[in-house]
């Protein structure tokens, strides 16, 4: 596993991500469990605003079953955020992000990490193909070499 700290040029769509004064912790910076909190917000900001998903009442929809995050740097209330985000891998029912976490203006990444969906029957919470919409959004940000399977 690499440690080497990202870049924006990594990133193929990126998004304002806010610091909230509930954010830090103790030590005066933000709290490691809240940048799990800013992956799911991109990735579901993208999911909703680009490939059109209704949270509410589409049939199928992405479950969390993985993440991870190394961090770089630490950030602050009322620091300004980025968050960029690129797919890695593409299958059938499932696919991997790549999300880093900037502060605003700066190119290396203060955080990065993985996010990984599985996508479900909102019904019976098995897995399900990826529908359409959602595919060809994600295939948009998908790396040059992601696999498609």
């Amino acid at each position: 596993m690499s440690r080497e700290c990202p870049l924006r040029t990594d990133y193929q769509w990126f998004c304002e991500m806010p610091t909230r004064w509930m954010d830090n912790d103790v030590y005066g910076h933000v709290n490691n469990v809240t940048y799990y909190s800013y992956f799911d917000t991109v990735a579901n900001r993208y999911l909703i605003e680009v490939g059109g998903l209704d949270i509410h009442n589409a049939p199928v929809v992405g479950f969390v079953v993985e993440s991870r995050c190394q961090y770089h740097a630490p950030v602050a209330f009322p620091e300004k955020l980025e968050a960029g985000l690129v797919v890695k891998h593409l299958g059938n029912r499932s696919t991997t992000y790549g999300i880093g976490i900037f502060k605003a203006g700066e190119d290396a990444a203060a955080a990065h990490g993985d996010f990984v969906h599985v996508f479900v029957d909102r019904a019976t919470n098995r897995a399900a193909p990826i529908p359409e919409p959602l595919r060809a959004a994600l295939q948009a940000i998908a790396q040059p070499d992601t696999d498609q399977s």
